[in-house]
């Protein structure tokens, strides 16, 4: 899984790209399933046919569980920071993949040093590992921490558009680490069961690619080779250095930030104070320059657009119509002022945007599947889990190598259904204890509904390597609040339905994408689901912990203004307050400059989809546009900066950037990121920066000296 897949942006070309970018010229397949589909490359399998496979069960071993455990903690904190702060997240498969490979690779040497090594560290044993780990870290996102769930919290209600509604108690969920862990256990795991008998399916008879599955598969098995080992060596050499770098920069930038919003390096005006007041400088995030480095060119240079549109140009011409389009003196946070116009106009894009695609997927998912059970071949028995495949036509050595091992340890169908049924039973009766407005037959329709978009997802994933995960769970927000209505908690019931369904549609795409990888490096599909398996459950207890350290260590966490705004909270709350109460309360004219930005979305797509190709490469992508427009933040800056020392990168010496950016980048990331964890320990232990580093107009800083001047008397 690449976890830019639960993206925001809803596109995960970076991830793949990325993830691409540091496959060893090891020899591909001929065969389909990788897209090198007519292809006369070297045998991947042949290079490994000397190389024993062990058992499922020896697949997983508890060094794999341990390193994944660790590497699982620290991804959760890097995901959750980024989750609170501007909800971009990049995929950190190519970070996942190295560090499993070093850690487990250091492991092994020094027990074969002293002749303790009894089971050696295989490419399957690897894929255990980056299935886990992406797994454990992937509940921090669609946990909803910075989204559906902390949108329930008081602190999103009182900045939302129905802070001063009479029903507005009755739409609250304070976070609690008990009923959170308690939700994730109930709801993370009935995604894993709903297409497990359709593996077959997808990765035998469909051939889908999965291409982010599929290049994980290639980085594995470049891996344990002898060149790519020595390569793998060297970026994790590299990935270490950025590593360092960007933890001790952001220790040292702690000493300047004291306890001032405005204070410190993030607050440098590179541009002039009149632009770093329209959000429009560089804070030296050197995590944000390495999400820049791993995202498209096309994403970094939307989020600028968007911070141009919105933070230089519509924010300020509509602050100018204060008093007349809404009242004076309401400040920058209130829904009836500047800021309704700031996240319904981002409501706007997100959501033409993601019909768009959704609508665009669908259409696709339903057209492809059309033809495959139209085909003479496919009008067969379908080839569920427990269907023989030993009839199944294998066309290269890699084709017969890799079926055998993926028919070779099946997973029982009844134990899939099963287990739907009787999770989905638990949740119809624990979900309403902890929801009070979220009926049962609320819950019973959303498990009727789910396998359906499950599929539909997987398969549309498969297809395009998106996944509408946040659009299915947008859909629920609107069904389920409108059903329940305003006086019944509609909010809260929409907000719970979103987790549901975010969860079920995002498991599912998620363990296809394994199965993907785990076909292509011959790990067993019963290693893959159990993998994933105990990945969920280690997800479900370490992402409420980890966001419970940020909520207990920062009072201020979804504040607008604040260093973790959570700003994807208010947008979800918003959105679920729409789907009960309609467009009443949106500021004057809001409602029209949303139809404009809604319809402007879907042309945008439309130009992309209908370009010649050499021109949609320059067509920007709305969802991208969107997310600075009520993000106050410069974070666009830093990833446009990310891409120009990529760009320079590349135009000086382009393999040397294929092989090394991706572990810069993922160093970069995982520095600041890991920081995260002494600088919260720091504020629980109330442990303040000595120094407040501020930059001021010359006019103010003589009136400040002038102050101190009569203080010195």
């Amino acid at each position: 899984m690449a976890l830019e897949s639960t993206l925001e942006l809803e596109n995960n070309d970076g991830g793949a790209k990325s993830d691409a970018n540091l496959v060893v010229a090891e020899g591909n397949t001929a065969g389909d399933d990788d897209g090198t589909k007519g292809k006369v490359i070297e045998s991947v399998e042949m290079t490994f046919k000397d190389t024993m496979i062990p058992s499922w069960k020896g697949q997983l071993t508890l060094r794999a569980f341990v390193v994944s455990a660790i590497l699982g903690v620290m991804f959760s904190f890097i995901v959750m920071k980024l989750n609170l702060t501007t909800g971009v997240i990049p995929s950190l498969n190519v970070a996942a993949g190295l560090l499993g490979f070093f850690f487990v690779k250091t492991w092994t040497k020094v027990l074969e040093r002293c002749g303790m090594l009894k089971h050696p560290f295989t490419r399957q044993e690897n894929t255990v590992i980056q299935t886990c780990v992406v797994a454990t870290s992937g509940i921090a996102y669609s946990g909803g921490f910075g989204s559906y769930l902390y949108g329930m919290s008081d602190a999103i209600a009182s900045q939302s558009s129905d802070s001063d509604s009479p029903t507005r108690d009755m739409n609250i969920k304070n976070p609690s680490l008990g009923w959170i862990i308690g939700f994730l256990f109930t709801v993370s795991f009935i995604g894993l069961c709903s297409v497990v008998p359709l593996r077959k399916i997808m990765i035998i008879k469909f051939k889908l690619i999965y291409p982010s599955g599929t290049a994980t598969a290639h980085l594995i098995n470049s891996f344990h080779t002898t060149q790519g080992a020595k390569l793998a060596k060297q970026q994790v050499s590299a990935l270490g250095k950025f590593f360092s770098l960007s933890f001790l920069w952001s220790f040292f930038q702690w000493f300047f930030v004291s306890n001032e919003d405005d204070c410190g390096f993030q607050n440098f005006p590179t541009f002039g104070l009149k632009a770093y007041h329209n959000m429009f400088y560089f804070d030296f995030s050197t995590m944000y320059v390495g999400v820049g480095m791993i995202c498209p060119y096309i994403i970094n240079v939307s989020l600028l657009l968007g911070a141009i549109l919105s933070w230089g140009i519509m924010w300020p011409l509509i602050e100018t119509q204060e008093g007349h389009w809404y009242k004076a003196g309401l400040g920058p946070s209130s829904f009836h002022g500047i800021q309704g116009y700031r996240v319904f106009l981002a409501i706007a894009i997100i959501l033409g945007d993601g019909l768009y695609n959704f609508a665009k997927v669908l259409g696709s998912t339903g057209i492809a599947l059309y033809g495959q059970l139209k085909n003479k071949e496919s009008r067969a028995v379908l080839p569920i889990a427990a269907t023989d495949g030993a009839s199944q036509e294998a066309t290269s050595f890699d084709d017969q190598r890799r079926l055998q091992m993926f028919m070779k340890d099946r997973i029982p169908t009844w134990l899939a259904v099963g287990g739907y049924v009787a999770i989905a039973a638990v949740a119809t009766v624990t979900l309403p204890q902890i929801f009070d407005p979220l009926e049962w037959y609320y819950v019973v329709v959303i498990y009727l509904f789910a396998p359906a978009l499950a599929f539909c997802n997987a398969y549309g994933c498969g297809l395009t390597d998106w996944s509408l995960a946040s659009t299915y769970g947008k859909l629920a927000i609107f069904v389920i609040g409108a059903w329940a209505g305003k006086s019944q908690g509609g909010v809260l019931a929409g907000l719970a339905a979103c987790g549901v369904m975010m969860n079920i549609v995002s498991t599912a795409s998620d363990l296809m994408q394994d199965f993907k990888t785990g076909y292509l490096t011959l790990a067993s599909p019963r290693s893959m689901f159990v993998s994933q398996v105990i990945g969920t459950a280690m997800g479900c207890v370490i992402a409420p912990c980890v966001f419970w350290i940020f909520y207990s260590a920062f009072p201020d966490l979804g504040q607008q203004g604040s260093e973790y705004p959570a700003p994807y909270a208010v947008v979800y709350r918003n959105l679920a307050i729409l789907g009960v109460e309609g467009f009443g309360s949106l500021p004057k004219h809001c409602l029209a400059l949303c139809y404009a930005l809604f319809a402007a979305a879907i042309l945008i797509n439309v130009a992309r989809d209908t370009a010649p190709k050499k021109w949609a490469r320059f067509v920007p992508i709305p969802m991208a546009i969107a997310i600075p427009f009520y993000i106050p933040q410069p974070f666009a800056i830093d990833m446009c900066v990310g891409s120009l020392i990529l760009f320079i990168w590349e135009t000086r010496d382009k393999a040397k950037a294929d092989a090394f950016g991706p572990a810069v980048a993922s160093g970069l990331i995982c520095g600041e990121g890991i920081w995260s964890v002494p600088k919260s320990i720091l504020a629980l232990a109330k442990v303040n920066p000595p120094i407040c580093m501020k930059f001021l107009s010359r006019r103010t800083n003589l009136k400040v000296d002038d102050f101190l001047a009569t203080l010195s008397h």
